[in-house]
């Protein structure tokens, strides 16, 4: 170890981090064992670049605030494999993109998600609420003073980053320009034709309309 403390110090931080539930805040391990806060975060950072030359499945990380031990991003296809088997209770695409957009876009009220998913998102906003991943966090000053939704901690920690500048940038998800012209090129339809050319008779291998 790089950092001066003792090793009783250092296995005391990782049997904490370990039997914690939920991150464990910086300061709260300074109190514990009884070092500044910033030597703490030292040993952690020291911490995770050890478990990462050793080469483990499992790294200490800082997220929503606090220390906690988390599988390396390597291992990802197989906790989600162990994980996700036989798992029924999974967010649906209406509530995966509600989620992305209060994500993104918090403080945000409910018209406002409405306004931009086109579809009330009551009933999906229940469902997030009540998993722990979004929270009234104020109101509007408007008129009606509309509730505010954001994130919470919980979603964080389910992504595993430590705030929400950690999110990828929208734009990465926005298709290129080019891209947008070479779809509508392709969807366009042809309207060149002359309303006045006369109507043909359809031929024997036209496709027939139809009818609904």
């Amino acid at each position: 170890m790089t950092v001066d403390v003792s090793v009783e110090a250092v296995r005391a931080i990782e049997a904490i981090v370990l039997v914690g539930q939920d991150p464990v805040p910086t300061s709260l391990l300074a109190e514990l064992v009884e070092l500044p806060a910033t030597t703490v975060d030292a040993v952690c950072e020291q911490l995770a670049r050890t478990y990462e030359e050793a080469g483990h499945g499992f790294t200490i990380a800082k997220v929503a605030g606090g220390w906690r031990f988390q599988t390396h991003a390597d291992m990802a296809p197989y906790v989600e494999r162990f994980i996700l088997d036989g798992q029924r209770a999974r967010l649906s695409g209406a509530a995966l993109e509600t989620l992305a957009i209060i994500a993104y876009k918090q403080p945000i009220s409910r018209l406002q998600i409405a306004s931009i998913r086109g579809v009330d998102p009551d009933a999906v906003m229940r469902t997030l609420h009540g998993r722990g991943y979004i929270a009234p966090i104020g109101r509007d000053d408007g008129p009606g003073q509309a509730v505010l939704w954001g994130t919470t901690d919980l979603f964080l920690e389910k992504l595993g980053i430590a705030d929400i500048a950690a999110l990828p940038p929208i734009a990465s998800f926005v298709p290129d320009a080019s891209i947008v012209e070479a779809l509508e090129k392709t969807l366009r339809i042809d309207t060149t034709i002359s309303d006045t050319a006369p109507e043909e008779a359809p031929s024997s291998n036209a496709e027939p309309e139809a009818v609904e």
